[in-house]
């Protein structure tokens, strides 16, 4: 509740995130959103001028957020087996839950590009990450489309809690082993 704070256009975002991930796209509504933060829609459209401008902005920080600052954090790590680990480890623990929300509206005029521009690059540095274990640009391109089926895959199966593998750090070491495995 953002009751007597200056709600900004992040903060907007970051509810809309949460709303989506809990109702889908169509959850993301102006009044019940400013309702759950105890705002006004004035102050909603302080922000933005409609819902499709709320969306974009909640698009674009999902993306920054769970792509492109996750792929930088793991950066620093220089061994490519321990930064797979750690991205499998980061990726696999959060769930994937605003992922998996966006996927039934992937058509969507809005979500389309984002999602398909996220799947690129997830796959694009995945690609790079195997290639530069020696892994051939093909056998490369194999493994990453692998991890992110991993991905995606124990995604769906955390909405059934006694079908998620655990624990998830045994889980993570045997989808790294089966991925960086010589052919």
């Amino acid at each position: 509740m953002y009751v007597g704070k200056r709600l900004s256009a992040d903060g907007w975002a970051v509810a809309a995130l949460a709303v989506l991930a809990d109702g889908g796209l169509a959850a993301v509504a102006v009044e019940p959103l400013a309702a759950r933060l105890g705002a006004t829609k004035g102050s909603f459209y302080w922000h933005f001028a409609s819902r499709d401008a709320l969306v974009a902005a909640m698009l674009e920080r999902w993306e920054r957020t769970d792509t492109e600052d996750v792929i930088t954090a793991i950066e620093a790590e220089p061994d490519l087996v321990a930064r797979l680990r750690l991205l499998l480890g980061h990726a696999l623990g959060g769930g994937a839950r605003v992922e998996l929300a966006l996927q039934p509206a992937a058509t969507h005029a809005l979500v389309a590009p984002v999602l398909a521009r996220v799947t690129r690059r997830r796959l694009d540095y995945l690609t790079d990450v195997f290639t530069g274990l020696g892994f051939t640009p093909t056998r490369a391109r194999e493994r990453s489309v692998l991890a992110y089926t991993a991905y995606l895959g124990h995604a769906q199966l955390m909405a059934v809690p006694d079908a998620a593998p655990n624990p998830l750090p045994r889980y993570v070491a045997s989808v790294v082993g089966v991925l960086t495995a010589p052919v």
